[in-house]
């Protein structure tokens, strides 16, 4: 039953109206997003299991292997089911990345260098010493090719987990984990741009050159409709999918070229909403019936159109690609790269396997080891400072935490052991086994040693 409250005969509120009263900071509803998206990232990895262990095997493997062509004869890409969800999807999954990256740089958490010193020096060590420690682990051979998967941090499922704790983790430790996870994101796309890409060719790269000036030439020039944006970001993708690189970071430089400045600022915005005001009560005493007056009608879209303009483009991006990229490309990403064999019989043998040992030695003991021993380190030096509210129990909490590597390690173990099945199943089995014992631990040691705030 609606539950309509009636004031007048020209008057009601539905519950949906609600959303214009709530209110939410960028960040609180990144939280909120990212805390829903871990819960999903979880059953679809459970879902993936299940069919990879189930008399389904065989038809979600076969599903993943079908041919998939795009295009017109003479032009046309043709490709797996898997490989459009790792190169295609994947590509706007690393645009939502990009753009909070370039959000953070510019006006978030990482803006203020003294801010920033913090969460930044704790992804750096969360990145090298879990490298560390599975070179050292694995020296050699095939599986050295996997050293980069340890140090990516699933920011969906760490935040999923700490927001189960509730009121017992202060908002800034929230805070922390996102410009960390941020910087650890940044990190692991370096990685897979310099360490992770196929035979280079330098035609495409030239596109790529092309393709990117021009698009920051619609930057400077002013053009704040994302169609033109959209249209060479496909273009860019094709290049650097032709390229060698990988064609996901095509999602990382379109990001950095979106408009980051709005066209109104708050004062013009404004002084355009109190003229739009007035002109829209003139309207609305000539005809009260929003339907018949379309001047009323004309006058309230013109106000729509100054809200968007009072927001930059990168920011109206991000919202509305953040929605997909969640709750769609991540989860579709789990079904079709979590979907991992279990032999009970031999899980020992694969978890003493010199590649899963690395991966899961290096995402528990690593992560923690990094996170919480550089941001001690650089306490002690006089660096940087924790935020008020924080101790270095929140400190490690959130070290163990960031060993829930689940997407970008499995994206990163995928570029690495392309050529080498066996190997990418002891990374997967690794990953999984890791993140499940990173979020225990860093779940029960956060409850233990916290206390619900009043």
């Amino acid at each position: 039953m609606i539950k309509n409250i009636k004031r007048n005969k020209r008057e009601y509120i539905a519950p949906w109206e609600k959303a214009f009263d709530k209110v939410l900071s960028p960040l609180e509803d990144f939280i909120h997003r990212q805390t829903t998206s871990g819960v999903l990232l979880m059953l679809c990895a459970l879902i993936a299991l299940y069919l990879a262990n189930s008399v389904w095997s065989e038809a979600y493997h076969k599903i993943l292997q079908l041919p998939f062509t795009i295009g017109v004869p003479g032009f046309e890409l043709s490709k797996s089911v898997h490989h459009w969800i790792n190169d295609g999807l994947m590509a706007l999954f690393f645009l939502v990345i990009g753009l909070e990256l370039k959000r953070e740089i510019l006006v978030g958490e990482l803006a203020d260098i003294k801010q920033a010193i913090l969460p930044v020096v704790a992804a750096i060590g969360g990145m090298i010493v879990p490298v560390i420690i599975y070179m050292s682990i694995n020296q050699e051979g095939t599986a050295f090719d996997g050293w980069g998967i340890p140090m990516a941090t699933d920011i969906a499922f760490a935040l999923g987990a700490l927001a189960l704790l509730g009121a017992r983790i202060p908002k800034s430790l929230l805070t922390f984990l996102v410009a960390l996870a941020i910087v650890d994101d940044l990190g692991a796309v370096l990685v897979i741009a310099l360490f992770y890409t196929e035979t280079i060719s330098f035609t495409a790269l030239a596109i790529v050159a092309v393709v990117l000036f021009l698009l920051l030439s619609l930057n400077l020039g002013g053009i704040r409709r994302p169609t033109p944006y959209i249209l060479l970001g496909i273009v860019l993708w094709i290049a650097m999918l032709k390229s060698g690189v990988h064609a996901t970071l095509a999602g990382i430089l379109l990001a950095f070229t979106i408009p980051m400045r709005p066209k109104y600022e708050p004062a013009r915005f404004l002084q355009h909403i109190n003229e739009m005001i007035g002109k829209i009560k003139e309207a609305y005493q000539k005809e009260t019936n929003i339907i018949k007056n379309d001047e009323l009608r004309s006058r309230v879209r013109a106000l729509g159109d100054g809200v968007n303009l009072v927001q930059a483009p990168a920011q109206i991006m991000e919202r509305s690609m953040h929605l997909p990229s969640a709750y769609i490309i991540i989860p579709i990403f789990s079904l079709a790269n979590a979907g991992i064999p279990v032999d009970w019989s031999v899980l020992g043998d694969v978890l003493a396997h010199p590649v899963a040992v690395g991966v899961t030695t290096g995402l528990v003991a690593g992560k923690l080891l990094g996170i919480a021993g550089f941001t001690w380190l650089a306490v002690r030096l006089g660096i940087t400072s924790l935020p008020r509210g924080l101790n270095f129990k929140h400190i490690i909490g959130v070290g163990l935490m960031g060993g829930i590597g689940f997407t970008m390690s499995i994206f990163i173990a995928e570029l690495g052991f392309a050529h080498s099945p066996h190997d990418l199943l002891m990374a997967k089995t690794g990953i999984l086994f890791a993140s499940v014992i990173a979020g225990v631990t860093g779940f029960c040691w956060l409850y233990l040693t916290t206390k619900k705030a009043p």
